[in-house]
């Protein structure tokens, strides 16, 4: 008789989960950071705040670091849908009824990425993980997404709403755990982040929740996940070595958003990149004693660039050198800040970066690297990857 030790021996893999293939995706509309404060006073019909509060704006968009953004808002579209420009009309669910078709489109274009560089068949997805903070539905976007891949309906699904922008890490943890504990298991994770669910204008908002109007883009980003590589045929990128969350306590409204009859409100305290930056050294050393690495410019990072500060702030604490977070600071240039998608797009970035400069492995040359997600909470993701030859 076989006991259930030895049962559940087979059904677990072998060796670490192992990120297979990396695909994105965003909307055509590029918007230039540089034109924005024009643009967006022009299109919620406030030109007339052209003082102090323009100014404010002009000033955040010039710190942010950004240089375009992709998004799905055409003005045609907010012509359609004046109920998105002010902060009392009630407009929920005509941007629901927007996202609950878009979001699981944008995320096909990532995930058919991914699945094309992976180049095996659809049909051996075992699970799939769908993370999105634009949308409230049921079936979720998960369900949708399965159907426009064309999944097996006995793939199983995971639905994260709401998990803003540490979401990211949250689905690697998760990939991570489905892989090694179901032996051949091949997971599909997505992250899709839309900013239809809270864009607005000027008039009545806080200056913090503007912050969200000059940083946030919209993008989708999709990873294969799975252990045991087929030799020849599958080709690993990263090893998922270690997962970890942790929060700290008494940040509930560090950052915060509440979902209301005129979409996603978005609060972000000033506070929060000194937060970050004073933690996250606890967060490393409880993921890298156990490989006794002490130095932190000598492994590659992937950090969720919630905004320059955030970066500059991580930069000091830890006295990293400047080019430890060049492929961060150079996502949150080209695309902004997408949330749960954005570190799975730094990752992307790293290791075609790291190809392109001749480096021997994924991580910029480098054997051992974190990847850092943060977001409401405040909710650190610590990640430990580890790279392959390119």
């Amino acid at each position: 008789m076989v006991t259930v030790n030895e049962f559940r021996k087979t059904q677990r893999a072998e060796g670490p989960a192992t990120v297979l293939a990396i695909g994105t995706a965003t909307p055509p509309n590029c918007l230039d950071q540089s034109t924005l404060p024009d643009i967006y006073f022009h299109v919620t019909n406030t030109e007339d705040k052209t003082g102090l509060m323009k100014e404010i704006f002009k000033r955040m968009c010039d710190k942010s670091g950004i240089k375009t953004r992709y998004l799905h808002f055409t003005e045609e579209l907010l012509k359609d849908h004046p109920d998105f420009l002010d902060n009392i009309t009630p407009s929920l669910d005509a941007r629901l009824e927007i996202l609950v078709n878009e979001v699981p489109k944008l995320g096909n274009g990532a995930a058919t990425r991914a699945i094309k560089e992976w180049g095996q068949p659809k049909s051996k997805i075992t699970h799939l993980i769908f993370c999105t903070t634009s949308g409230a539905h049921l079936p979720g976007a998960d369900f949708r997404l399965a159907k426009l891949l064309g999944l097996c309906p006995s793939v199983k699904r995971y639905m994260m709403y709401q998990q803003g922008c540490f979401g990211g890490g949250t689905v690697l943890r998760l990939a991570k755990d489905l892989a090694e504990n179901n032996k051949g298991a091949r997971v599909l994770a997505v992250c899709c982040e839309m900013t239809v669910i809270g864009f607005r204008g000027p008039n009545g908002m806080p200056t913090d929740s503007l912050v969200a109007q000059v940083l946030f883009g919209d993008g989708a980003a999709a990873v294969i996940v799975g252990s045991d590589p087929v030799v020849g045929v599958e080709n690993p990128l990263f090893e998922i070595v270690s997962a970890a969350q942790t929060f700290l306590p008494d940040s509930v409204d560090a950052i915060s958003g509440q979902l209301r009859s005129i979409g996603l409100t978005y609060h972000i305290r000033r506070e929060v990149p000194e937060m970050i930056a004073k933690n996250i050294g606890k967060s490393l050393v409880e993921a890298f004693q156990p490989l006794e690495i002490t130095d932190w410019n000598s492994i590659f990072w992937i950090a969720h660039p919630g905004g320059p500060a955030i970066l500059d702030q991580i930069e000091k604490e830890l006295s990293l050198k400047p080019d430890k977070l060049k492929s961060a600071r150079t996502v949150l240039r080209d695309y902004g800040n997408m949330s749960s998608a954005t570190v799975l797009f730094i990752l992307d970035e790293m290791r075609n970066a790291s190809a392109k400069d001749g480096k021997k492995t994924t991580g910029e040359g480098l054997d051992w690297g974190v990847l850092c997600s943060f977001g409401p909470g405040l909710t650190f993701e610590t990640v430990v990857l580890h790279s392959v030859p390119t």
